[in-house]
């Protein structure tokens, strides 16, 4: 998958393939200029949008695989965040705490079910209670397991409302970690920092933060939406003037984190697309299917 950058040197837009580390080392395609691009996104984030991206160009089911890799990623950073919080807590030196992690961490790296108890107590020792949220419906488990090992061929609705739990999920634990998650951002911001002073002279360094589903809402752009309807008796996501479907309560779970994600994509959707899409003019750069 690609995302567009812009040469610091002729202004020219090239396109770079993501990487795990998010540090993209590359030599423009126009002037032939190199430079490092530095790209501030979490993994679980990048692979949210490419997930959210999918979805808006017709491919549902490719679209459910990232969506479920980027829950697991997010618990992944969940536990780095909790950890390394909890050591600047305590007064632990930033690197020594970083490197029990690491190691700690490939115990479990290959592991998703290990990795998904890590995540239950890091929860517990933080918020002080149970993740009740760690069943098979509150995670989509059924669904998700039905799609990806199973083969199934869901509709757009189906994943749109597997991609509206995770993204309530996570945005609601983001929420809960307010300023702790910075804590697992510096571990990437190290990483930057090494790879910057390795770079050699005439290599220019460029830090971006691309547009992001989740970003919206920590940086601002995207306001909260509040569980219960501004307007008095619409469930979120009615249309006024039109009849209350059975069964609904304003403040129904399943209303509220579609009516989240659909601001959500409303927000960041028209930028996900230049976020993730073909080199202006090249083989299909016309509108996706809806």
């Amino acid at each position: 998958m690609e995302f567009p950058t812009v040469c610091p040197a002729c202004a020219r837009e090239n396109r770079a393939e993501f990487t795990d580390s998010s540090v993209h080392d590359l030599t423009c395609g126009h002037c032939g200029a190199r430079y490092c691009v530095f790209l501030r996104k979490q993994r679980f984030e990048v692979l949210f949008d490419l997930g959210t991206r999918a979805l808006m160009d017709g491919y549902a089911r490719e679209a459910v695989a990232s969506f479920a890799a980027a829950l697991e990623r997010f618990f992944e950073f969940y536990v780095w965040a909790f950890t390394l919080e909890r050591a600047a807590n305590a007064e632990q030196e930033f690197g020594a705490a970083l490197a029990g992690l690491e190691g700690t961490w490939r115990h479990v790296s290959s592991q998703s079910e290990r990795q998904l108890g890590m995540f239950a107590l890091a929860y517990l020792l933080r918020e002080g209670r149970e993740p009740d949220f760690l069943t098979a419906r509150g995670l989509g488990t059924d669904f998700r397991n039905r799609v990806i090992h199973r083969g199934a061929l869901p509709s757009r609705a189906e994943v749109e409302a597997y991609a509206a739990l995770v993204f309530a999920l996570i945005d609601r634990l983001l929420t809960e970690l307010g300023p702790g998650a910075a804590h697992a951002e510096l571990a990437q911001e190290q990483v930057f920092a090494a790879h910057l002073s390795a770079l050699p002279d005439g290599v220019t360094a460029v830090f971006e933060e691309h547009p992001g589903m989740f970003r919206a809402r920590r940086f601002g752009g995207l306001a909260p939406t509040p569980k219960r309807s501004p307007l008095p008796g619409l469930v979120p996501g009615q249309v006024p003037g039109q009849p209350r479907k059975p069964g609904k309560a304003v403040n129904d779970a399943r209303a509220y984190q579609q009516a989240l994600f659909r601001q959500a994509l409303e927000e960041r959707g028209a930028l996900l697309r230049s976020f993730k899409g073909p080199p202006p003019g090249g083989p299909g750069s016309g509108p996706g299917p809806e």
